[in-house]
């Protein structure tokens, strides 16, 4: 069940966006059509960065392309560009994953991707911002050689797997701009005021919004003890289909979480007086209130 929502949500999120640990790092595994960056040589891609730095020859707009889903890791790998006068002025290299909350950069600024605890120099995140500023000096993904790893000594104090960040890159480029959504980019989190009564959660919500649009949504709770209610479901401990249910908690959620991916809006959906609804089929749970969390946390994305 939980191979075939990754599958869901990629799907849905390709749709989307088409319309318009540690030395380790398994994300990073050669999932794009490859940039061909081996056959480079150091000398030849100083002309021709130069040049491209100098020309703009990018047509102005937002670039945005997705890789797949690592089959260890778990993380899918994207990569955001914005170009303006021709040139990229920011990118950004990300990912997400069916295991995570939200996404990778914000999961490793946590502290919970663990590379300095794996013995790295730095956290993932602190080595994507170099990765992405030398794109930002070079202005070309195919400026860079890799080695059969995926790695790269072009870029110091970068240890991880940069394969993924310069092959999407290129993609997305090669592919020309997208349609941007309306929202702002970043993470945003939202949850209930208090701990209900009678179940003893507190709802949580985490949006993913990439090239102003909604990426990721993550449903959960927590009680006073620290557990997560997703994760409590995944372990068995909820207990819905012991009930009678025909699915567990985390598997209707993961439902409406793909709904509002590929509706992007929660107002898009109707609830009866118990705050359920028959327009995500398959999920009986309550969800009213995870979609009112949903549009509280967007208000800081507007």
């Amino acid at each position: 069940m939980k191979k075939a929502s990754i599958i869901l949500s990629s799907a849905l999120l390709l749709g989307v966006l088409a319309g318009c640990g540690s030395n380790n790092d398994a994300s990073n595994a050669n999932t794009a059509e490859p940039a061909n960056n081996a056959a480079a040589t150091n000398e030849t891609n100083a002309g021709s960065n130069n040049a491209a730095a100098e020309q703009g020859k990018y047509q102005d707009g937002v670039y945005y392309a997705q890789g797949e889903v690592d089959a260890e890791s778990g993380w899918q790998s994207y990569v955001t560009l914005t170009v303006s006068g021709g040139k990229i002025t920011e990118a950004k290299w990300n990912a997400l994953s069916e295991k995570a909350p939200v996404d990778k950069v914000t999961y490793s600024k946590e502290g919970k991707y663990g590379m300095k605890a794996g013995g790295a120099a730095s956290e993932w995140h602190e080595q994507a911002e170099k990765v992405e500023q030398f794109l930002l000096e070079k202005q070309d993904p195919k400026a860079v050689t890799l080695n059969e790893e995926g790695k790269t000594d072009a870029i110091a104090g970068v240890s991880v797997h940069v394969n993924d960040f310069f092959n999407l890159a290129d993609q997305a480029l090669t592919a020309g701009p997208v349609e941007a959504g309306s929202y702002k980019d970043g993470t945003y989190h939202a949850e209930g005021a208090a701990f209900d009564e009678h179940s003893g959660w507190k709802d949580t919500v985490d949006v993913v919004v990439a090239a102003g649009k909604i990426v990721k949504v993550n449903f959960s709770g927590v009680n006073d003890k620290g557990e997560d209610k997703k994760q409590s479901s995944i372990d068995g401990k909820y207990g819905m289909k012991a009930g009678g249910a025909q699915a567990e908690w985390h598997e209707e959620a993961a439902k409406a979480e793909a709904y509002l991916v590929e509706k992007q809006d929660p107002a898009s959906v109707t609830f009866n007086a118990e705050g359920k609804t028959d327009a995500i089929a398959g999920a009986s749970i309550t969800l009213q209130p995870f979609f009112e969390l949903v549009t509280k946390a967007l208000e800081s994305a507007k």
